[in-house]
């Protein structure tokens, strides 16, 4: 009786122990996740020269869980050319209606450049004065405030994708670009793939905006593949990627704050679009926008942000 007991006490204490070394060992390797994320974020971390935006009344407080506004931009940036953001999209959170809108801003788009004083296509505010006169743009333009921004090296793009394990996205086109075949259905992708499956334009009907669907497609996978358990092994892989690659004026405490308050709100994703009509300037193509489109954007993109 008493040798059973002792053998039970035995088994419970070794048990105890395994239970204790699992949690330790998972607790270790959160707190490994954990300061990877926060070095990553720290050299992703690049402010602007900016002050408050005129069209807010007050600064978003992320922790009242104010809606606000992400401009994202994909760059091609090479040594000692700034580049252009050939993809801007605007992200409007709001968490009291659980909703996210996200609109893709064609590149050709003409437009009043904030800060230079002409009007151009709206991915030139890039090549003119980078990020900050991007949001100052793009803020005259949609008639909203730019709260934040991310910047992400599409040259360095494939690195992320990489990192992830690659993805896969369902194709509607079947296409050729760069040397390699795009076939109708779910294909993988690696980082080289994914980089020009979303550079194709001129073959695409629908031009910029078929380019536009490809990018929020990969980024959508993207962000499906790190966020699988599988990926957690290769954390300091994609952190690396990110952090080398992304740039943006959200602090680490910030991104706590969005992943706390407004999580719920990532379920639910509208993507809206612009409707243009193309024609030449000065031998130019442009996209140009009429002032009724462009107040239904603004009118439904302020109701978003719960503006006056």
């Amino acid at each position: 009786m008493r040798s059973q007991k002792k053998k039970k006490r035995t088994w419970l204490k070794i048990t105890g122990i395994i239970l204790l070394l699992l949690v330790i060992g998972v607790g270790v390797y959160a707190y490994n996740v954990y300061s990877s994320l926060k070095t990553a974020v720290e050299t992703m971390h690049e402010p602007v020269v900016q002050k408050q935006s005129e069209k807010r009344e007050k600064p978003v407080a992320l922790t009242d869980k104010d809606p606000f506004s992400v401009l994202m931009l994909g760059v091609d940036e090479r040594k000692g050319d700034r580049g252009r953001s050939d993809t801007m999209i605007v992200l409007t959170v709001n968490p009291n209606n659980n909703s996210v809108k996200m609109l893709s801003i064609p590149r050709d788009t003409r437009t009043e450049i904030i800060g230079k004083g002409t009007v151009d296509k709206i991915n030139h505010a890039y090549a003119f004065g980078g990020v900050e006169m991007s949001m100052n743009t793009v803020e005259n333009f949609l008639n909203i405030p730019i709260d934040y921004y991310m910047k992400v090296n599409m040259q360095g793009f494939k690195d992320i994708v990489d990192a992830v394990g690659g993805v896969t996205v369902n194709n509607t086109l079947d296409f050729s670009y760069g040397g390699i075949h795009f076939a109708k259905g779910n294909i993988n992708l690696n980082g080289n793939d994914a980089l020009k499956f979303v550079r194709m334009r001129k073959e695409d009907p629908r031009g910029d905006f078929g380019r536009q669907t490809r990018q929020r497609q990969v980024i959508q996978a993207v962000l499906n593949e790190g966020a699988s358990v599988s990926s957690l092994a290769n954390y300091s892989d994609i952190f690396a990627a990110i952090g080398k690659n992304v740039k943006t004026n959200l602090t680490f405490d910030q991104m706590v704050d969005i992943q706390k308050n407004y999580k719920s709100a990532a379920s639910n994703l509208t993507q809206m679009e612009i409707k243009e009509t193309g024609t030449k300037i000065g031998g130019i193509y442009y996209g140009l926008v009429s002032d009724q489109e462009r107040q239904r954007l603004q009118t439904e993109l302020r109701t978003q942000l719960e503006l006056k």
